[in-house]
């Protein structure tokens, strides 16, 4: 059985920003390059619970950085993980640049895609292709939650023939 595929966005979704004042700090800083990343511990089992059931590829401007910090920030019991560059064409705020990486790893494999920027062209995407495909959304002051997880979980039990 080949296992569908999970596009994971970091900022947003991992690193979280824009929670409301101290008493709101949904989890540690951690210092990488200089820069604070609020990630909260739960992530880290989010992932692994996901890694069972989907291949996991980082889809972040961070590239190859995601696998030099996050497995041993998150706890991952694994080392590294896929992950899509983009030749430059990074771009806070906006998620439409990942498309092309996106949809080259994916092939006409059902895939899902979690960020906290999913944009209209983002959505033409997933309703363009035949295979199963699911959109999921965070709030960045939030980031990925156990609903988002079960939810993961049961579309990806749902494509299995």
């Amino acid at each position: 059985m080949v296992k569908p595929v999970l596009f994971v966005d970091v900022d947003g979704v991992l690193s979280l920003f824009g929670f409301a004042g101290a008493e709101a700090i949904p989890g540690p800083f951690h210092w990488i390059d200089g820069i604070a990343h609020c990630i909260p511990a739960a992530s880290g089992p989010h992932l692994v619970r996901l890694a069972d059931h989907f291949e996991l590829v980082w889809a972040t401007g961070w590239e190859e950085k995601a696998n030099e910090y996050l497995p041993q920030i998150l706890g991952l019991p694994f080392r590294e993980l896929p992950c899509l560059t983009f030749d430059g064409r990074a771009m806070f705020g906006s998620s439409h640049w990942k498309l092309g990486a996106i949809e080259a790893y994916a092939g006409q494999r059902p895939a899902a895609w979690i960020d906290d920027n999913v944009e209209d062209a983002c959505r033409d995407w997933a309703d363009g292709r035949t295979a199963p495909t699911l959109l999921i959304e965070t709030d960045p002051a939030v980031g990925i939650t156990a609903d988002h997880v079960e939810e993961l979980i049961d579309w990806a039990r749902s494509t299995v023939q």
